[in-house]
């Protein structure tokens, strides 16, 4: 039974997958008719404008700018997209640049030139694609004058490191940018349709990619309130709190702000979302025979935390049929953190099911599944991992510690002596993390 749990569990992940994955996405939410091309509720005449360019950034930017591409046939006249190695698409019109993430690198900072170039050369008769996905923040940036990209780097793996949540960090991310919150609609004169694919639990714009499009609505003293919150302010950078000191003063600018004009040729569409994969998730689930309940696509918190609401949940199944019966197919999204207390190999996916497998250890047909939509987790090479009932008992039986391997943030190295990570490669998309919990 446990087998073929497994399996199941795969195909419903994949399911929600195929659902987010650029191609579909845009032809979902583009239709074009001559030159006629609708946007969500929006409706635009190609023909009216002198040119057409593209930009991006994110894991998912190069399927992206694929998509856009043939949807628009040769209508584009030039673009350039930054993706995170690894993630390059074959793009016949649109540079795709490939740069370091989840910390930024000199090949990013290029990349982000390259597209400020391009932006340069746009006039107020043309229209410009800005293609954004998850991992923007890292992949899209220039930083403040007087600060350099190694501060900027120790900053970002501060946060990244002290248990943040992505909506903190892409705060502090904002106020240290020249092309963040907003930023880069005030630097374009032609119109703007940025095409979204939300990687952040409830799709604020503001923090998706750090929201270059959009207005901002944090401010400093944010900045200053989170780096105390996270007592992480003596270790940042000297030039980082001088640049948000010199802010909290009015000698630094502001990011702008919704009043501002240039968010008013701006047009936002989010083409996909986890909730996007969690339906086709459930409907699979369905399919294949399952009484199927989506338990939230708002997942948030310390990975080892919502892994004890899972295996409550299971627990739950098995003794009275609640909330669910059986067989049963809870399915979740969103992501959870990882607050580092020793520098292991895993990522939050890894985290949360090794944790879940110590919640059901001893739980007969039951199935754990946890994997980032975009192919990676952590600093892994794998997209998640998957546990069953007999997951703690298999590993101590091969001398595997799992409370050790947990308490040394060391996931990773747990499933692979299992043979039990998720590894799917790049894939073409990033909308979070899918969740899917089996009981037989």
């Amino acid at each position: 039974m446990a087998t073929s749990l497994r399996k199941h569990a795969g195909e419903i992940f994949h399911a929600g997958l195929r659902e987010v994955e650029p191609d579909v996405c845009i032809k979902t939410h583009l239709q074009l008719t001559g030159h006629i091309l609708k946007v969500g509720e929006r409706v635009y005449n190609l023909g009216g404008y002198k040119n057409i360019y593209a930009i991006g950034f994110g894991k998912a930017g190069g399927y992206m700018a694929v998509a856009l591409e043939e949807l628009l046939k040769g209508r584009i006249t030039s673009g350039v997209v930054n993706v995170r190695y690894g993630y390059s698409a074959p793009c016949r019109i649109i540079k795709v640049n490939q740069a370091g993430h989840p910390l930024p690198d000199g090949a990013g900072i290029a990349g982000t030139r390259e597209i400020l170039q391009l932006i340069n050369n746009v006039g107020e008769d043309d229209l410009v694609f800005c293609l954004i996905s998850g991992g923007g923040s890292a992949l899209f940036e220039l930083p403040c004058n007087g600060i350099t990209l190694e501060e900027l780097r120790k900053t970002t793996e501060l946060l990244l490191e002290c248990g943040a949540r992505i909506d903190e960090i892409n705060t502090i991310r904002k106020h240290i940018s020249q092309v963040k919150g907003g930023r880069l609609a005030k630097l374009c004169r032609g119109e703007i349709v940025s095409l979204v694919l939300s990687d952040v639990v409830n799709d604020p714009l503001d923090t998706i990619a750090s929201g270059p499009t959009t207005p901002d609505n944090t401010v400093f003293s944010d900045c200053e309130g989170i780096l105390a919150k996270y007592r992480i302010s003596p270790k940042i950078p000297l030039s980082v709190k001088k640049h948000i000191h010199n802010g909290l003063e009015g000698k630094a600018e502001e990011t702008p702000k919704k009043a501002d004009a240039a968010f008013h040729k701006v047009h936002h569409v989010i083409i996909g979302n986890v909730c996007t994969a969690l339906r086709a998730s459930a409907k699979k689930a369905k399919a294949l025979g399952y009484y199927t309940a989506i338990h939230s696509p708002s997942v948030e918190g310390e990975a080892r935390e919502a892994a004890k609401i899972f295996g409550a949940i299971a627990r739950e199944v098995h003794a009275s049929g609640n909330p669910v019966k059986r067989p049963a197919c809870i399915i979740a999204g969103g992501e959870t953190t990882v607050t580092m207390q020793r520098h292991g190999l895993g990522g939050r996916n890894q985290e949360f099911v090794l944790a879940a497998a110590l919640e059901m250890d001893g739980l007969a047909n039951t199935v754990i599944l946890s994997a980032g939509t975009d192919g990676t987790d952590g600093n892994t090479d794998a997209a998640g991992a998957v546990a069953d009932g007999r997951t703690i008992t298999r590993a101590k039986c091969l001398r595997i510690d799992p409370e050790a391997h947990l308490s040394g943030h060391n996931a990773y190295g747990f499933f692979k002596g299992l043979n039990d990570l998720i590894i799917t490669g790049p894939t073409k998309t990033n909308v979070m993390d899918i969740m899917v919990l089996l009981i037989g």
